[in-house]
C-alpha cells in the first residue's frame, strides 16, 4: 500500500478527503448552506471526469495508446445506468406505463426491446456499465492490435468508432431515445435524485470510485505488467523481439481502461440528469486528451487534476464568454504541447527540485 501512495498521490488524496468532508457538510450540516446544491452536483461531475482522465492516462501515459474513443466508453456506461434509471420511473412517467419508458410509448413501441431486459435490477445495470464498454474495447482491440495498428492510425479509427456510435444512437430505431437521449430520472436505489442528501451521496461515491481507479491504475503501473507496458510505449518492436506478446498486454490494459471509463459514465448520468448521443461526440474524446496532457501524461494524479481544472474553467468561461471557450481550449493545448510537455504536475515537480538544489547549505558550527 505504501508503494501505491507516493508523495504526489498522498497530497492528492488528502486534498480529495478534505473536499469529500467539507462539501457535503457545508451543504447539509451547516445552517445557511454555504455550499450550494449546484456546487455539490458540479463537484461530483468533475470527479467523474477525473476518473475518465485517469482511465485514458493508463493507456496513453503508460502504454502509448492515444485513444480518441474513450468518450464512447464513458457514454456507454452512462447509457447503461440511464436505462436502469428509466426503468425505475415506472408509472410516474408522463404516459404512466409501468414497463415502457415515455419515449417508447410516444414512438408506439408495443413491447420492451430485448436489450432493455434486466435493467430494472440495479446490480445488472451496474455490471453492464463495465461489461458493455469492456466488451466493445475487447472486440475493437482484438482486431486492431492483432493487425498491429498503432500510432495516429489507431487514434483515427478509435475516433471513427466514436463517431459511428454517435450517429447510431441519434436514430430512434436504436431504442435509446434518439436525439433526446434518456432523461427525467426520478430516483436511484429508492433515493430521490433531487434530494441534497442523494447528491452528496453520489458525490462521495464518485470520490470513492476515483480513489479506486487511481489505486488500480497505480498497481498496474508498478507491477511487472506495468514495466512491460512502459517498454511497449517506448520501444514496441524491441519488446516484441524480447518475446513478449505485445498484443495481449495492450488488449488487457485497453479493456481495463474502458471499464473504468464506463464506471465514470455510470456515476455521471444520475448527477447531471441526462445522457444523450452528444456524449459520443469526437470533440469530447479530444477534450479528454487535453485534460491528460495538461495535468501530466503518465502521472495519473496529474490527469485527474487536469480534468478538474479544465472542467472548472469550462464552467466559468462558458458562463462569462461562451464564444471564447473553444479558442481558449485550443490555445491551452498548443501552449501545453510547446512549453509544458510534462504537464502542469511535471513543471511543479521540476521547479520544486530546482528550488531544493539551489537552497544554500547551512554551515554547522563546531
Amino acid at each position: 500500500m505504501t508503494k501505491l501512495i507516493d508523495r504526489r498521490m498522498g497530497f492528492f488524496l488528502i486534498a480529495l478527503f478534505i473536499a469529500v468532508v467539507a462539501i457535503p457538510v457545508g451543504n447539509l450540516a451547516i445552517e445557511g448552506k454555504p455550499v450550494a446544491s449546484y456546487v455539490v452536483q458540479l463537484s461530483g461531475k468533475y470527479l467523474c471526469y477525473a476518473l475518465l482522465a485517469v482511465a485514458l492516462d493508463l493507456v496513453w501515459g503508460y502504454c502509448g495508446i492515444l485513444s480518441l474513443g474513450h468518450g464512447a466508453f464513458f457514454a456507454l456506461g452512462g447509457y447503461a445506468m440511464g436505462m436502469h434509471l428509466m426503468r425505475e420511473i415506472g408509472t410516474r412517467g408522463v404516459y404512466g406505463d409501468p414497463v415502457l419508458p415515455d419515449f417508447m410509448v410516444f414512438l408506439s413501441y408495443e413491447q420492451l426491446p430485448w436489450f432493455w431486459l434486466g435493467f430494472d435490477q440495479f446490480w445488472f445495470a451496474a455490471l453492464m456499465c463495465m461489461l458493455v464498454p469492456g466488451a466493445l474495447a475487447f472486440v475493437f482491440g482484438w482486431f486492431a492490435f492483432r493487425s498491429r495498428v498503432s500510432g495516429v492510425y489507431l487514434s483515427i479509427i478509435t475516433q471513427a468508432m466514436t463517431y459511428a456510435l454517435m450517429l447510431s444512437f441519434f436514430r430512434n430505431e436504436m431504442g435509446f431515445g434518439g436525439n433526446n437521449g434518456l432523461t427525467d430520472f426520478k430516483d436511484v436505489l429508492g433515493f430521490d435524485l433531487q434530494s441534497d442528501a442523494t447528491r452528496a451521496g453520489l458525490f462521495i461515491a464518485s470520490a470513492v470510485a476515483l480513489v479506486a481507479g487511481l489505486m488500480i491504475a497505480k498497481a498496474i503501473a508498478l507491477s511487472q505488467l506495468g514495466k512491460v507496458l512502459i517498454g511497449i510505449r517506448d520501444a514496441e518492436s524491441r519488446t516484441r523481439f524480447l518475446g513478449y506478446r505485445v498484443e495481449g498486454y495492450k488488449l488487457f490494459v485497453f479493456v481495463v481502461s474502458a471499464m473504468m471509463a464506463g464506471v465514470a459514465g455510470a456515476l455521471y448520468t444520475p448527477q447531471v440528469g441526462i445522457i444523450n448521443p452528444g456524449e459520443f461526440s469526437p470533440a469530447n474524446s479530444i477534450e479528454i486528451v487535453i485534460w491528460v496532457a495538461l495535468g501530466g501524461r503518465g502521472t495519473l494524479v496529474g490527469a485527474a487534476i487536469g480534468a478538474i481544472f479544465v472542467a472548472l474553467a469550462k464552467t466559468l468561461l462558458t458562463g462569462w464568454i461562451p464564444e471564447m471557450w473553444l479558442f481558449a481550449l485550443g490555445g491551452l493545448f498548443v501552449f501545453v504541447t510547446l512549453f509544458m510537455p510534462r504537464g502542469v504536475l511535471g513543471v511543479i515537480e521540476e521547479s520544486w527540485a530546482k528550488l531544493r538544489r539551489t537552497e544554500p547549505v547551512k554551515e554547522v558550527t563546531p
